[in-house]
């Protein structure tokens, strides 16, 4: 880990590893509270922790720029748990194996955390710094913005003095966001019943390995498997011709998470075991070939099974299928306003099977907020047709672009002074906090940026070693060129 710390510029790299090596999984952030409020008040800084838990520190404008708009850095603390399936990891206790891999830093089978633990750690080495020219400045820490956007939500008025909100929650370098999708949970019970299982049946395990999942709004377009939806397809069409029973589903962890990995236990009578196999080992190679570019270690096997206690009743069997076969997933539309900006999606993250009911969970995007509305509504038909009781949740809003603003056109002349070139201006199809921010601070002039962060979400997830230098070097050029109040 030596190596992380070696990196430049070593005022971040140092504090995104002291991050690593805080467990700081979404709503189990309180390490990282401590250490960030501990991180303000050891350099004397006015330190608050709201509420809910919440950072802001304080910092003083450098001399001669006391007379400049208050800028707030703002980032989140909390980070995604995903790992790979044969990793035994304690996100709750384990520090991150973070490492160097050519030009990126990476880390050892689980999610990294550069999402967004470099914009924390430099906003942090700002606070740190000595020697960067700047004037008023806050950072806002919020917590767990990856599950429910609880920090911003509950971040009260009159806490914040700024003028300019610059978030640090991007992932592509050389880009400036000026806008995101909003989004809402779309969540479903079916209630099932138990009935003992048929005599002369045997069970059998059928599992979806070597998915890439993803971040479920920036790696939607890609075209990813979800291990939801192709476990379904195979029971669905299992289902149409035997006499087949569910006993188990796990599938899916995170509901911002494009699903990698599940299983479905089943019994099949005897005389259909040799049907099943030939079913599933006809429809295996087409959904392979059907992904073969976008999923090349694409894993879907089946083995026999101890026989379970009991089954799911044969109503909610049928209706859960296809119920989940009916669901929507992925682009729904792209954006006419926006070239290449993905409009609306939805992911369906988990389904699991609970004690009494089978729990669902999707997660549908959009920049336009009606949108957003018919797509979850659509779903929500489907869901209740199919006999599920439905909630809608979560709802948090999109932040609509300002082609005018002034810390647009600041960060766009400092970056072409810096490297000959003007940055592209973006929305993002990601539920950044800035909207949820701005409904409690109306007249914040904001915008996002960051380092190239690759695969968020899940355990291929890497920060570019270059772009985080270039990130750093453009937030110390912009807080330099903050016009005056």
């Amino acid at each position: 880990m030596s190596e992380i710390r070696n990196l430049e510029p070593k005022a971040v790299w140092e504090i995104f590893q002291q991050l690593c090596d805080i467990p700081r999984p979404s709503k189990k952030e309180q390490k990282a509270v401590e250490f960030a409020k501990k991180f303000g008040e050891d350099l004397g800084l006015e330190t608050i922790v709201d509420e809910i838990q919440n950072v802001i520190i304080k910092k003083p404008a450098t001399p001669g720029m006391e007379d400049r708009k208050t800028v707030v850095l703002q980032g989140h603390l909390d980070m995604v748990p995903q790992k790979n399936s044969h990793i035994d990891h304690d996100f709750e206790k384990d520090p991150i194996q973070a490492y160097v891999d050519g030009e990126w830093v990476t880390a050892k089978d689980t999610t990294l955390g550069a999402d967004n633990g470099i914009g924390v750690a430099a906003s942090l080495a700002v606070l740190k710094a000595t020697d960067i020219v700047h004037g008023p400045l806050e950072v806002l820490l919020t917590i767990d913005e990856e599950t429910g956007m609880t920090g911003a939500e509950n971040l009260k008025p009159g806490i914040l003095n700024a003028d300019i909100l610059i978030n640090t929650d991007s992932e592509d370098e050389g880009e400036l966001y000026i806008g995101c999708a909003g989004g809402v949970d779309t969540n479903a019970k079916f209630y099932y019943k138990e009935e003992e299982v048929a005599a002369d049946s045997a069970a059998f395990r059928i599992d979806i390995k070597g998915l890439k999942g993803g971040h479920s709004g920036l790696d939607i377009p890609l075209g990813r498997g979800n291990s939801n939806k192709l476990l379904n397809r195979i029971l669905y069409t299992i289902n149409k011709s035997l006499d087949i029973r569910l006993a188990d589903i796990q599938s899916g962890s995170l509901r911002n998470a494009i699903p990698r990995e599940g299983f479905v236990i089943v019994t099949v009578p005897n005389a259909q075991v040799g049907e099943f196999k030939n079913f599933i080992d006809e429809l295996v190679p087409q959904i392979k070939s059907e992904l073969s570019v976008t999923e090349p270690d694409l894993d879907i096997a089946y083995t026999e099974a101890d026989m379970p206690v009991k089954v799911i009743d044969e109503k909610t069997h049928n209706n859960l299928i296809k119920g989940i076969y009916g669901v929507p997933n992925g682009v729904i539309r792209m954006s006419d306003a926006m070239e290449g900006l993905i409009e609306t999606s939805t992911n369906l993250a988990i389904v699991k099977k609970q004690e009494g009911f089978i729990e669902l969970a999707s997660l549908q995007r959009s920049s336009v907020e009606s949108a957003k509305e018919d797509l979850a509504n659509m779903i929500r038909s489907v869901l209740e047709l199919a006999g599920a009781d439905v909630v809608h949740e979560g709802d948090y809003p999109g932040w609509n672009p300002n082609i005018n603003s002034e810390i647009l056109k600041i960060m766009q002349d400092a970056y072409n002074n810096k490297w000959g070139k003007v940055p592209e201006i973006k929305g993002i199809h990601a539920g950044l906090e800035c909207g949820i921010i701005m409904e409690n601070y109306p007249n914040l002039d904001t915008i996002s940026f960051g380092p190239t962060i690759r695969f968020p979400h899940s355990p291929d997830e890497k920060v570019n070693i270059k772009t985080v230098g270039m990130f750093y070097d453009f937030l110390i050029e912009t807080l330099k060129n903050i016009p005056k109040k």
